[in-house]
């Protein structure tokens, strides 16, 4: 029986014979061991009543026959086939924990895979169990791909064996920008069972590991959660295809239904997508296999203030070197008392264009006093640009409007201070010199070169993006065969193993409960930094930094001590990535936002416009000189 609210499954017909399990999740007698260490579900937040959407407002999406989402809804796919989604937590299970944390996060619909069936539980708490469970791996995967197809919105897809902070999932599942992401730790323990390696370059993962895929250089570990973004949806469900294919056939040998979602992410990363490696700072999330670990990791969740950690977490740990020391060390003192007062980011984003056009003026005075004037009021308004980006991510309000009008605003806030400096100079006061002679044309030539170098970095974008669609195109199910049981010869060596498969004999029990071993590499101190919406900047990532394949670029395994991919200029960028004082030297040699208005607000200060516009031009200059360079040779490399 079922609540007549309920939506229809979409994989296995409802048995009617099963009776649901209570509100508050999958109960006794629907499996698990007996209570043992019961904790209490640490940071929950309670659901408004009628289900966790906003009060007045519109219910969330529900599926119709077919089992497709409503427009704008997300979905959630839990991998419930190990032993620790039935280890006790509280009154329940882990995997009522889990559940129970997605519905309060208001995502659309959860899906379980599961040994014993699937379970679907919409946002009102309803719950629908399939006569029929998954059947192994490949079973898993194309149950992701199902999904994946149906769903109008992000995608995530979690272990079912997953302790989290709520805060961390809600950190995922409300990332900006709607793109891939992963939840990394790169300061945690080493990789091992449950924790596959991964490397983290740029701020995204450049390579992910499983127990049968090594990983070059790891200096990080997945922690079993990943969202999806619409646009790789279709990516998604073909990795998850190809995956099955490849299980099918044998090629992952034993490997058990605990890898589904690292088979995933390492697939992703092999086909060129872009995922996001997202920190947690104080956070927490971690997989477990027994009741003691269960027990441990609760303990840990409740041992964490969440909300110092939710302020550190809104604050980018990946910005550039400016940004990160001379203006977020101490922001985020500013982020608290805007949201108490209800400032939203955009209000923040128009003060922050204010206090330009205030800069603008004073240099417009074009004395001293008035250029030290101007250089403080430019140093506030890139504070309050980053106080937005913090703003939105504390308060998770992201939206397409507010990345548009902070990328508007943060070019307007810069051309109108050199109009002002220009107006400033050309007065011809006696204390700082200047006159009328040439100093528009520096002001308009450091506009164009700005302008060029935004347009190298678009146009490279959406190269990328076109090279990741033909390449989509390439591995579908129209490109040759050759590989195992019809999979795509291409994306069979893509996907395919960097290491022997277990003897298929091997028990798939112990495996999917979490004791497959996964090559061990040795976790650097990496900072996986979180992407602000809305704040690409020209020069903001150095010179192929991202060092992972792009679309189109094929990614290989590369067992440890072997010479990394790519041509010279691909391999320099990620040698130089492993030591944090030549990251920090890639960083700055960009001229990213943050050093643009602290090299403004400096030279206006102590010297006059002349030198301000002279010192944008020549390190714009090397700047677009460094990342086109960088960028020719990623193309280029094989």
């Amino acid at each position: 029986m079922h609540d007549s609210h309920a939506p229809a499954p979409s994989g296995p017909r409802a048995s009617d014979d099963l009776p649901p399990p209570p509100r508050g999740g999958l109960r006794e007698p629907y499996g698990g061991p007996p209570e043992s260490g019961d904790l209490p579900f640490d940071d929950l937040p309670a659901a408004p009543p009628g289900g966790p959407h906003a009060p007045g407002g519109p219910p969330p999406g529900r599926a119709g026959a077919s089992g497709r989402s409503a427009p704008g809804t997300a979905a959630a796919v839990v991998l419930a086939t190990t032993a620790g989604a039935a280890l006790r937590c509280g009154g329940g299970t882990l995997l009522d924990r889990l559940t129970d944390q997605l519905v309060a996060l208001s995502v659309g619909e959860v899906h379980v895979v599961a040994r014993s069936g699937d379970i679907t539980r919409a946002t009102d708490g309803a719950y629908l169990i399939g006569a029929e469970g998954s059947h192994g791996l490949a079973d898993d995967l194309r149950r992701v791909a199902r999904v994946a197809r149906a769903a109008t919105g992000p995608v995530a897809v979690l272990a079912g064996d997953l302790v989290a902070h709520t805060e961390a999932l809600a950190v995922l599942l409300s990332a900006p920008g709607g793109g891939t992401t992963a939840l990394v730790v790169t300061d945690g323990d080493e990789s091992g069972p449950l924790r596959p390696p991964v490397r983290v370059e740029g701020g995204r993962v450049a390579a992910a590991g499983t127990s049968l895929h090594e990983v070059a250089g790891a200096d990080g570990t997945f922690r079993g959660a990943l969202r999806v973004g619409e646009a790789d949806l279709g990516r998604l469900a073909e990795t998850a295809e190809t995956l099955a294919g490849l299980a099918e056939t044998g090629v992952f040998g034993a490997m058990g239904g605990a890898e589904a979602g690292d088979l995933l992410l390492a697939g992703l990363v092999r086909y060129g997508v872009h995922v996001r490696a997202r920190g947690l700072g104080r956070l927490r999330c971690e997989r477990v296999a027994g009741q003691e670990d269960a027990d441990a990791a609760v303990r840990r969740l409740n041992e964490v203030d969440v909300a110092h950690a939710r302020l550190d977490a809104a604050v980018k740990a990946d910005d550039g070197f400016f940004a990160t020391y001379a203006v977020s060390s101490w922001s985020g003192h500013l982020v608290r008392p805007a949201a108490a007062l209800g400032l939203t980011p955009n209000a923040v984003t128009w003060f922050s264009g204010g206090l330009a056009l205030l800069a603008a003026a004073w240099f417009s005075a074009g004395t001293r006093p008035a250029l030290v004037a101007g250089a403080v009021l430019v140093y506030l308004s890139f504070v309050l640009d980053c106080v937005d980006g913090q703003l939105a991510r504390y308060t998770r309000t992201f939206s397409p409007a507010g990345a548009w009008l902070d990328a508007t605003f943060d070019r307007a806030k810069e051309y109108v201070v050199y109009v002002g400096l220009a107006v400033g100079y050309a007065a011809g006061h006696g204390a700082v010199g200047g006159g009328p002679e040439g100093i528009w044309a520096l002001a308009v030539a450091a506009m164009i070169l700005q302008a060029l170098r935004h347009m190298i970095d678009f146009s490279y974008a959406g190269s990328r993006a076109d090279a990741g669609a033909a390449r989509a195109r390439s591995a579908g199910p129209s490109a040759a065969t050759g590989g195992p049981s019809g999979v795509p010869a291409d994306a069979a060596a893509r996907l395919a193993p960097s290491r022997p498969a277990p003897p298929s004999g091997a028990s798939a029990e112990s495996t999917d409960a979490g004791s497959t071993d996964v090559g061990s590499t040795d976790v650097g101190s990496t900072d996986v930094g979180s992407t602000d919406v809305g704040s690409t900047d020209a020069g903001s990532t150095a010179a192929g930094s991202t060092g992972g394949p792009e679309p189109g670029e094929r990614a290989r395994a590369v067992p440890p001590g072997s010479p990394p991919p790519g041509n010279p200029v691909v391999r320099l960028s990620r040698l130089l990535e492993r030591s944090s004082i030549t990251r920090w030297l890639k960083k700055i040699i960009v001229l990213p936002i943050g050093e643009r208005m602290a090299l403004i607000a400096v030279t206006a200060a102590l010297f006059n416009a002349r030198v301000t516009f002279l010192a944008l031009l020549t390190w714009g200059g090397v700047a677009a000189l460094y990342t086109l360079t960088g960028r020719i040779g990623r193309s280029l490399s094989k």
